[in-house]
């Protein structure tokens, strides 16, 4: 390496092996491969974080790439293209979308991308059961998102179906566990899981269609109780979790047991789909002189990522309902994290996702308008919310797999 190639607190580099298959750090948007297998890092190696973490004071930031391009987690051996297997080599990343948006420096967004970036170079070909195939890495580095000022985390690499992730989630408060109740308002993401044919391929013959067995909702409301189908009345009935989640938030802040499960094993042979989304443990940061107010935050651990479908509506579900917890309990949305297991591009998603999503530059996360005399976490309707200065690039067209 010569003169100019000398690392400075500016200008870092990685003298790589495989360059081709580095997979950029989030904060390294101008990023280049030079002199064979150096990669220009604008970040001082001391603030550089790898595969798509971010920094934020107090939490240190994961080990850096080793020197063949990749760390202990989340390998699998090279990627080999077939004739029916998708071309996994990557595009350059570049500073301007197509339609010639500036870039927005440290967006944090970006987690997400890399996070596509690294499953596609560094996962595993893996079978899956609705037989369309996937493509996999184990525990990926953790995303977190900041909620403060209002800031709703909205994918905008593509369009994200807002009034969907509502609805869903209001849904879920109310314990329903029947599709039919969000295909009356037009969300149509349960319905395959509530066909005929797919409860009949799940051995759930005795479900009339539309019925999901004691799913999220169930779970979060009623914990324990006897699953009796979607139209019977379970009040007073097993653990109403999301209640003494915002009771202890109010009352005991400090409380290291403030979980919202929906992973119940005595039902999951009752459910048309166990939770992906598995566990949220919520966290109250003390007021004090700089921030007069608690700060809540989140931790979801999804099991199961369906990164290109699932995953943008997963984050934004999770920071909505943070806000509307933070607001029935007087406390302000400080920050949302997210840790993976398997975190999976089912195969007829990577083309899309390569070849259009990955070369769009983020914009500015929309922010979060709730009526605020709304106190109590029943009362939330869907006219309650305003998503504000959603602007997006165009939605990407990818098929659900059931």
């Amino acid at each position: 390496m010569n003169s100019s190639h000398v690392p400075s607190r500016k200008h870092s580099y990685l003298a790589l092996t495989d360059a081709a298959r580095v997979v950029p750090h989030i904060d390294c948007k101008e990023w280049r491969r030079g002199g064979g297998a150096v990669i220009r890092c604008d970040v001082p190696l001391e603030n550089r974080i790898s595969r798509g973490a971010t920094a934020r004071p107090g939490h240190p930031a994961p080990a850096d790439l080793t020197s063949d391009g990749r760390s202990g987690r989340c390998t699998a051996p090279e990627p080999r293209e077939t004739e029916n297997q998708p071309s996994l080599s990557m595009p350059q990343e570049t500073n301007t979308s197509a339609a010639g948006d500036t870039e927005i420096k440290d967006h944090e967004e970006y987690q997400y991308l890399n996070l596509i970036r690294h499953v596609i170079q560094h996962g595993q070909d893996r079978p899956d059961r609705t037989g369309t195939g996937t493509r996999s890495c184990f525990a990926p580095p953790q995303l977190r998102f900041t909620l403060t000022n209002s800031t709703l985390p909205l994918i905008t690499t593509k369009r994200v179906h807002v009034k969907a992730i509502m609805h869903e989630l209001l849904w879920f408060i109310r314990g329903s566990t029947s599709s039919d109740e969000l295909k009356e308002v037009g969300v149509k993401i349960w319905d395959g899981n509530g066909s005929r044919e797919y409860l009949d391929s799940v051995g759930l013959k005795q479900y009339e269609s539309g019925t999901l067995g004691p799913v999220y909702g169930f779970q979060w409301r009623h914990f324990g109780a006897e699953y009796q189908g979607p139209n019977h009345d379970y009040s007073g009935q097993g653990i109403d979790q999301l209640a003494q989640v915002i009771h202890a938030i109010m009352h005991r802040p400090t409380d290291r047991r403030i979980i919202l499960s929906a992973w119940n094993p005595a039902d999951l042979h009752k459910m048309a789909l166990p939770p992906c989304h598995i566990m949220c443990q919520f966290y109250v940061t003390l007021p004090d002189e700089a921030h007069p107010k608690p700060r809540l935050s989140a931790i979801l651990y999804q099991r199961s990522a369906d990164i290109g479908l699932g995953l943008p509506f997963n984050i934004a579900s999770y920071a909505l309902l943070v806000h509307m917890i933070a607001q029935v309990t007087n406390t302000e949305a400080f920050e949302l994290a997210i840790q993976l297991g398997d975190a999976h591009i089912y195969n007829n998603h990577l083309a899309p996702l390569r070849d259009v999503q990955l070369l769009r530059t983020p914009k500015p996360f929309p922010t979060l308008a709730i009526d605020p005399s709304v106190r109590h976490i029943d009362d939330f309707r869907f006219e309650h919310f305003q998503v504000v200065d959603y602007s997006s690039h165009p939605k990407l067209e990818m098929e659900m797999s059931v």
